[in-house]
């Protein structure tokens, strides 16, 4: 595996401040840590030069679709893992690809361009994939938390609370409304980097800065662009991550998926349709802290009647990012909804 980069103290204290105010500028970020706006901005090049670190824009992807995610369990022919992977990282219509053990050899999340799209990405195009043994499906009903809401806990309340007024709003709308062209360009632009400014977001649209900034409160407050900090878990000291199916009594559901958001180890928990009730993706320090997390955690959780685990080995994509290790790609260019 490749090295992993060493963060001292001042690193992880800018990643955890931007994790909470991921446009803030240089400046604030610099009082809230008690440094220098040179430090700070030195500090920044690095982690993004060296690619440990991208703040990116999370979309809502009912602004570009109108099909649900699927969690995608694949089972490959012996050896093919790795070049089963390798394929699927290479579709537009999968944002996260990941070799696994448990309940399945690669486990990949597809987010299909359109509810047209969604037989034949289920049916045919990755179960035809060289190496693809049998494919099980389970439909995302409803996200109860995301990565962007995913936080170290490195800072002070009063840390946090000075950034409280450059950390993003509440999305104004459940869903976004239909997006006009240009606002289509904004917000992939801003996918690929979250802290454009209007100035640099009208170079790129060939509009005036009015125009972008416009364009950027809009997107923001409506929640169609999500700021985030991408950045790998193993490189903040959790070198373990899984993915949990868990089924849950159909009165606990809704409950169970919001106990499981509410924990420390949750990048992502989903509602869903399938073979379980609720996907939880957690990153957690070591096996210690995962064995703690299923036998007292878990287990104090009413509602839940059985658990799969599947143990993440490698992940190659994901968020439309290719990884390596801990470093990350450039984001892919994401589908035109058909």
């Amino acid at each position: 595996m490749p090295e992993t980069p060493n963060l001292d103290d001042l690193d992880r204290d800018l990643i955890a401040a931007l994790q909470h105010a991921p446009r803030a500028p240089v400046n604030v970020l610099a009082d809230v840590l008690d440094t220098s706006p040179s430090t700070v901005k030195r500090r920044m090049h690095r982690l993004l030069a060296e690619r440990l670190v991208r703040v990116i824009g999370q979309l809502a992807w009912s602004a570009f679709s109108d099909a649900h995610p699927r969690h995608v369990w694949i089972s490959t022919a012996p050896g093919q893992a790795q070049d089963v992977a390798r394929r699927l990282a290479a579709r537009p219509e999968i944002q996260l690809v990941a070799i696994t053990s448990g309940r399945a050899d690669v486990y990949c999340v597809a987010h299909p361009p359109s509810r047209e799209h969604v037989r034949d990405l289920l049916t045919r195009d990755i179960p035809s994939v060289p190496g693809v043994a049998a494919t099980q499906s389970d439909l995302v009903l409803r996200a109860v938390t995301r990565a962007d809401s995913w936080r170290l806990d490195r800072l002070s309340a009063e840390q946090v609370a000075a950034l409280a007024p450059r950390s993003d709003p509440p999305p104004t709308a459940a869903r976004p409304g239909p997006l006009s062209d240009q606002e289509t360009r904004a917000a992939r632009l801003l996918h690929a980097d979250a802290r454009l400014n209007s100035g640099d977001l009208a170079r790129a649209l060939g509009a005036s800065q009015s125009t972008a900034y416009r364009l950027i409160q809009s997107l923001l407050e409506r929640g169609v662009v999500r700021p985030r900090v991408e950045v790998e878990p193993a490189l903040l000291g959790m070198r373990l991550e899984a993915v949990l199916s868990v089924s849950a009594a159909a009165g606990s559901i809704a409950d169970v998926g919001t106990a499981l958001a509410r924990h420390r180890s949750a990048r992502y928990v989903s509602v869903v349709a399938g073979a379980s009730s609720v996907i939880h993706h957690g990153a957690f320090r070591d096996e210690d802290q995962l064995a703690d997390f299923l036998s007292d955690d878990l287990a104090g959780i009413p509602g839940v009647t059985a658990v799969q685990v599947s143990v993440v080995l490698d992940v190659l994509r994901r968020y439309w990012i290719h990884r390596s290790g801990v470093r990350l790609g450039e984001p892919v260019p994401l589908l035109t909804p058909g």
